[in-house]
């Protein structure tokens, strides 16, 4: 049994030596597949749901090599890494559709908190009620899936002190979101939110996991996780996918790994220790110190994400996939991208040059990764 997957990947646009240029405007209208965000300078595609991770890793690929060739030609624009404006602007909003009153309340109410680039992975889970178990097992542990791909250190061309500033400027909304218990009580509490005008719409909802569908809150069927900065090397996105996919069969064959059930704290409890692991999470990544959902006690990220990996190995394995959960192993080694430019940047590496080595290594590997693998999977 496979579960299906899509992506939603937002990236910047620039130039090849890091200045972030808002292009979406012109590429949404000359490119299919890609949509504007409220900010001009990031643009975003989203990955049709698959169960094959070689299709999906194509799924990813390719989007990206026909932006890039498309950047190419208006103007030598590359793709810029990170999820934030890394040199720079966040002082000034840069609207893509001025005429849309979703975009204006998001400028006035959020400003350029909410110009981040990320991924947002959802994964198909069609039984309301198994959603919703789901939807608690990983929000009480999504910050280790923060810790895996945190790549914002730096904005405005200065080191924050957060491995995730995205995830910590963002405006989690609304401020307070419960475990939902049910199908019946995310349909009744999502209701009494837009009477309240604590949420506009109902995609409203900005928190580190949702249940999602086409009728959102009636008709259901994906959980999407939202807390993952970008990862922009395609084979660490599949493995943070292929761990989030392997718990959730796990969760599956497994009802009891509820959190509602199986943990010694009450429902506010979890809650409260799951949003201090997060604000942890954001600033130290694999190296913070969270509390575990069980009982409360003290684990490293790194050694909760080992420990996670251990259990849910053997579902990976039966499913066919493990082979795309092992380069988990490389991040846990090497460490996530914001801890790879902070090492360089205490090398006195400066921040400019950092992001310029990391636009080119991922343009490379893309088109390695479409010329060896996309080629060979369409010809089988």
């Amino acid at each position: 049994m496979r579960l299906s997957k899509g992506v939603e990947v937002e990236m910047y646009t620039g130039t090849p030596q890091g200045k972030i240029v808002g292009l979406s405007d012109r590429i949404t209208k000359d490119l299919d597949g890609f949509v504007r965000e409220p900010d001009n300078r990031n643009v975003e595609y989203t990955t049709a749901p698959l169960s094959s991770y070689d299709r999906l890793l194509c799924a990813l690929v390719r989007p990206r090599r026909n932006l890039r060739q498309y950047l190419q030609k208006i103007g030598n624009y590359t793709l810029i890494p990170g999820s934030t404006l890394s040199l720079g602007d966040s002082r000034q909003f840069y609207r893509s559709d001025p005429q849309n009153p979703y975009h204006t309340y998001i400028e006035k109410t959020y400003g350029t908190k909410v110009v981040t680039a990320s991924v947002h992975l959802n994964v198909g889970i069609s039984d309301p009620e198994i959603l919703m178990r789901a939807c608690r097992l990983v929000r009480v542990e999504a910050p280790l899936y923060l810790a895996l791909s945190a790549s914002s250190p730096f904005l405005d061309g200065e080191i924050t002190g957060s491995h995730s500033t995205r995830w910590h400027l963002f405006p989690k909304t609304p401020k307070h979101v419960p475990l939902f218990e049910s199908h019946s009580h995310f349909i009744q509490w999502t209701e009494e939110q837009l009477v309240l005008q604590t949420m506009q719409n109902v995609r409203h909802l900005w928190v580190s996991v949702r249940p999602n569908g086409d009728n959102r809150p009636y008709n259901l069927n994906r959980l999407e996780l939202r807390i993952c900065d970008l990862i922009v090397d395609p084979i660490a996105l599949l493995s943070v996918i292929a761990l989030l996919e392997a718990r959730l069969l796990q969760l599956i064959h497994q009802p009891d790994l509820d959190p509602l059930q199986q943990s010694q704290l009450s429902s506010e409890e979890l809650l409260e220790i799951s949003d201090r692991n997060e604000i942890s999470a954001a600033m130290s990544s694999l190296g913070a110190t969270l509390h575990h959902w069980q009982d409360g006690r003290e684990i490293l990220a790194q050694d909760w994400i080992e420990e996670l990996y251990q259990e849910v190995w053997p579902f990976a394995k039966q499913a066919g996939f493990s082979c795309f959960l092992s380069p988990l192993k490389k991040i846990l080694r090497q460490g996530n991208l914001a801890q790879q430019w902070l090492r360089q940047y205490e090398m006195a590496q400066d921040i400019p040059s950092i992001i310029t080595q990391e636009i080119d290594k991922v343009a490379q590997l893309e088109e390695d990764l479409e010329d060896k693998l996309c080629e060979s999977l369409l010809a089988a």
